[in-house]
């Protein structure tokens, strides 16, 4: 293996659902696996939730939901994306569960049902805030209505998603909280009851506990992140991903040699260069290289210019170094750590986004189950 790997350790995912199920009082729990489980490879991280008791799982396209039931996963999968009526088939088939957000949604569930006898399980969502998909909330009433007018549509959920769960000041999510509970209670007022009910998120775990009602959505604290800087980190996690990739060659060179593109980084003393072979093209961060540095056998070197599409440059100094040793770019293991929170703070950027860009020549190993 020359190229990077993102090693998925599967104890430490198990451990931080555990941990986040103590925290919501054993609520059941849907883990959000869209986006290739937030990079982590979404069949084997949902198999091994699964084997923990996880039964709810969340992706956003229904071709997400059918690679997680090719992939032997029976659980129930909330597909979040936008409704569409071409969605139906594949939905029956693979049994998965959509979101409508509007009348014609519903009108759509009705005439496929009287087209072929079935029709899938949806939940509906609201818009409390987030202003993107979702049910308005002024529009609950006559949906409602409507709702239970049309026969033969399994509506077994009603969900939302907050907009500003993660950070510190609570108002804007307390107000999402309370259209919410206005809305539920439209509903019940209108003999309305519905199985499933969601609203809490990673966020809202740490922030706004109160939020949890039958369903808790969680996908980033799964993975050992924290959502933002402004959450309480109350929660002993432990990384999943360990990021790692090979150095691949390494030269002495003078002070004031210049490095990598642009020759922005001059050598500031005699020193040894490594080569590792990884790049922004595998998802490591291009701007991370200001401030950044990997770290091998306990110690941190820093990055030495800009990173490059398939590699970059370490300025290794006196480091007990060889080619072909591993050196860790995020995450955790025996002797190193670097918390992706670290370099997502670092060059304004979040966990989210640093997690789904790991991919180019990146291989996935699994361990720990």
């Amino acid at each position: 293996m020359t190229g990077p790997k993102a090693i998925i350790h599967l104890d430490s995912l198990i451990h931080n659902y555990q941990l986040i199920k103590e925290k919501v009082q054993n609520k059941r729990v849907m883990a959000v696996v869209k986006a290739n489980a937030y990079g982590h490879g979404a069949v084997p991280v949902a198999k091994a939730l699964e084997s923990v008791g996880v039964d709810w799982f969340g992706v956003f396209t229904p071709e997400e939901g059918i690679a997680l039931r090719q992939g032997g996963v029976s659980g129930n999968i909330l597909v979040f994306c936008r409704f569409n009526r071409q969605f139906l088939p594949k939905a029956m088939e693979w049994n998965l569960t959509l979101n409508i957000t509007s009348e014609d949604d519903l009108m759509d569930l009705k005439e496929f049902h009287a087209a072929t006898g079935s029709s899938p399980a949806v939940h509906v969502k609201i818009d409390t805030g987030m202003t993107r998909l979702g049910l308005p909330v002024e529009s609950a009433s006559s949906f409602f209505k409507l709702l239970k007018e049309t026969q033969n549509v399994q509506c077994e959920g009603i969900y939302s998603h907050f907009a500003t769960a993660d950070e510190g000041d609570p108002g804007y999510a307390e107000y999402q909280l309370k259209q919410f509970e206005g809305i539920l209670k439209i509903a019940e007022q209108m003999g309305l009851t519905f199985e499933h009910v969601h609203l809490s998120n990673s966020g809202s775990v740490l922030n706004l506990p109160e939020s949890s009602f039958t369903l808790v959505r969680v996908g980033l604290l799964l993975y050992g992140a924290f959502p933002s800087d402004e959450v309480p980190k109350d929660l002993p996690l432990e990384p999943v991903m360990e990021f790692s990739a090979p150095v691949v060659n390494l030269r002495k060179v003078k002070a004031g040699t210049l490095v990598s593109y642009g020759g922005v980084w001059p050598a500031p003393h005699d020193t040894v260069i490594g080569v590792v072979q990884v790049g922004f093209a595998d998802g490591l961060p291009r701007s991370w290289y200001e401030e950044g540095c990997i770290s091998l056998k306990g110690e941190r070197y820093k990055i030495a210019g800009r990173v490059c599409m398939d590699q970059f440059t370490v300025d290794f100094f006196n480091a007990n170094v060889k080619a072909g040793d591993e050196v860790l770019l995020f995450g955790k293991n025996k002797t190193d750590s670097i918390l992706i929170e670290e370099i997502s703070e670092s060059i304004g950027s979040t966990p989210y986004v640093l997690f789904t860009a790991i991919g180019g020549r990146t291989k996935r190993i699994f361990k720990g189950l």
